[in-house]
This record gives C-alpha cells, sequence and structure tokens, in this order.
C-alpha cells in the first residue's frame, strides 16, 4: 500500500508545481486566465480583474486617492466637461493608459506643459496602442480618466487651458 500512498503524493506534488508554474507565467505575461488540459486533468489558473468603473466603491474611504476622488467628480460632471472650450475627447473606444508602460513616468499629469502634437496617453483599440496626441498647446488642469480605464468614443479624456 505504501507504493500507492508515494504515487498519489506524487501526483499532488506535481500538480501543486504545474499550477505554481502557471500562475507566474500568468504575472510574466501579463495575461488574466490560463487553461490547460492533459491526461483527464483539467486546471484553469485565473487572475482577479478588477473592473475600473467599480473601483471607486471598493476603495475604503481612508485609502482614496485624490485622483479616484477627481475621476468621480469627472465621471459626475462629464456633460459639462464634454463642452469645456479645451477638452481633449477620446478619438475611439478602448483602454486608455497614462505612462507608455506599466511603472512608467506618465506622458502628463496635471500642471504639465504640452505643446500641439505632444503624446497625452496612449488608448488601446483591438491590440493597438495609439498615441493621443494634445491638439493645442496649452497647460493640463484635468485629466479625467483613470489609468487603465475603458473610454468610450467622444468621452473627455484631459482638459488643456
Amino acid at each position: 500500500m505504501a507504493p500507492q500512498t508515494d504515487d498519489t503524493t506524487t501526483a499532488k506534488s506535481e500538480d501543486s508545481r504545474l499550477i505554481r508554474e502557471l500562475a507566474a507565467l500568468l504575472d510574466e505575461t501579463s495575461l488574466t486566465e490560463i487553461e490547460l488540459e492533459r491526461a483527464g486533468l483539467r486546471i484553469r489558473v485565473a487572475r482577479n480583474v478588477t473592473i475600473a468603473a467599480a473601483v471607486p466603491s471598493a476603495v475604503p474611504a481612508a485609502a482614496s486617492s485624490v485622483p479616484v476622488m477627481a475621476a468621480a467628480t469627472a465621471a459626475a460632471a462629464g456633460a459639462d466637461l464634454s463642452k469645456h472650450p479645451g477638452v481633449v475627447p477620446s478619438p475611439m473606444v478602448g483602454t486608455a493608459y497614462w505612462a507608455p508602460e506599466p511603472g512608467a513616468k506618465p506622458f502628463v499629469e496635471v500642471g504639465s506643459k504640452v505643446s500641439v502634437g505632444q503624446t497625452l496617453m496612449i488608448i488601446e483599440a483591438m491590440k493597438t496602442m495609439n498615441q493621443i496626441p494634445s491638439p493645442r498647446a496649452g497647460t493640463v488642469t484635468q485629466i479625467l480618466v483613470e489609468d487603465g480605464q475603458p473610454v468610450e468614443f467622444g468621452e473627455p479624456l484631459v482638459i488643456i487651458e
């Protein structure tokens, strides 16, 4: 009977090792889910994905950051901001990113001076990174979207005065 127990223990440790390797692969590749099936064994490893619209309600008040509150305020006043003369609307549907890669310095911040054509942010649409250029020179007074937030066509992104 001892050999059967060893086989079961070996199989469990191999399964655990495989799950750890798949989890590490998720981190390395920025994937959100991996599923593997072999020899009748099916393993699915997934990372929790939070929808940007749900973030303000999920963040405790004491831990809220200024950008989250600014985005929430901006969303409430979205109709008014879309008529602002300095608004830069989204030219497409996609996901907005403030920086060229995670952890990098943002293209612009509130108070940044920008020139015509300077990249304000990137919108990922259909796995393509699209630079959003500034249509005018001025100072960024508001950034109206969170980093990684889905955006709609025409949605106000930035206010430049």
